[in-house]
């Protein structure tokens, strides 16, 4: 198997940079400044890093001649960039085509309002911030250029903690230390999911010719201020120290309440998306 990791430096690409090499995968991955650091296991062979802009006409195109993979999974990260996210993605859709590569394309909840509440693959995108726009841009070009490709929506991605941790697993560390102005929303909820679990899944669809949208997210739904204290106590932080506010009290945008409903893919993978109840659990 010969795969390539857009995206392959950052959270979740080094986690399926790490995977797919332990694997014995023929690993490729880009990155935009600097390659990453992820390895396989003991003896595995280390994938190959190149350099890729996405917002630069032609660049994929070159990489993909390069590396003549078998599957590409488009886990990069462009925030609201509109020429990374949306337009960067539907390059990738476009080039794969081309070249008759499987692809699996990551989104996210956030192409969603939260007017709903839970939402299951069949639910429509219907955005709110920049951001939302731009994913649900790309979940449209890539379902309409590669038919074959491979949807995947998740939620907010949760590691190990400690410096290599998420995002939102620094913020807490950031919040709890009193070095990080900020709040965490008791108002704001989500389906975290634990980057193992949602990279053992992409790299399953990336071996499977299934098509379509997926949901890998969580089984629980917690707020952002919820979520923060169990990371708190996982770490032995004081959850004490964590500010807690409404985001429906500020003039912040975006959604309040997304739960993605996982239950029709978790019966076409085999990797079961736990919920952040259980994987931080303090043992």
């Amino acid at each position: 198997m010969k795969i390539l990791i857009i995206g392959g430096s950052g959270f979740l690409g080094t986690e399926l940079v790490r995977r797919a090499t332990a694997a014995g995968w023929e690993t490729a991955a880009t990155y935009c400044s600097r390659p990453g650091s992820a390895t396989g296991a003991a003896g595995a062979v280390g994938a190959s890093w190149h350099r890729l802009d996405l917002r630069s006409p032609g660049h994929i195109d070159e990489v993909l001649a390069a590396v003549a993979p078998s599957a590409v999974i488009n886990a990069t990260s462009g925030g609201s960039d509109w020429a990374v996210t949306a337009d960067g993605s539907i390059r990738v859709a476009m080039a794969a085509a081309r070249r008759g590569c499987r692809l699996v394309h990551v989104s996210s909840d956030a192409v969603f309002s939260g007017s709903r509440i839970h939402y299951d693959e069949t639910c429509l995108p219907d955005p709110v911030t920049p951001y939302g726009a731009a994913k649900a841009s790309a979940e449209t070009a890539v379902r309409l250029l590669a038919p074959s490709a491979a949807v995947a929506r998740t939620s907010l991605i949760i590691g190990h903690g400690g410096s290599g941790g998420s995002v939102h697993e620094r913020l807490v560390h950031a919040l709890a230390a009193g070095t990080h102005d900020g709040v965490l929303f008791t108002d704001d909820v989500r389906c975290p999911v634990h980057v193992e679990d949602l990279a053992s899944a992409l790299l399953e669809l990336a071996v499977s010719d299934r098509a379509g949208m997926f949901h890998l997210a969580g089984a629980d739904a917690l707020s952002r201020h919820e979520l923060g204290v169990l990371i708190a106590r996982r770490d032995g932080l004081d959850a004490g120290r964590l500010p807690v506010g409404r985001r429906s009290d500020t003039l912040m945008p975006g959604a309040l309440d997304v739960r993605l409903d996982s239950s029709a893919t978790q019966e076409h993978v085999r990797t079961r998306l736990r919920g952040a109840g259980e994987f931080l659990r303090v043992q």
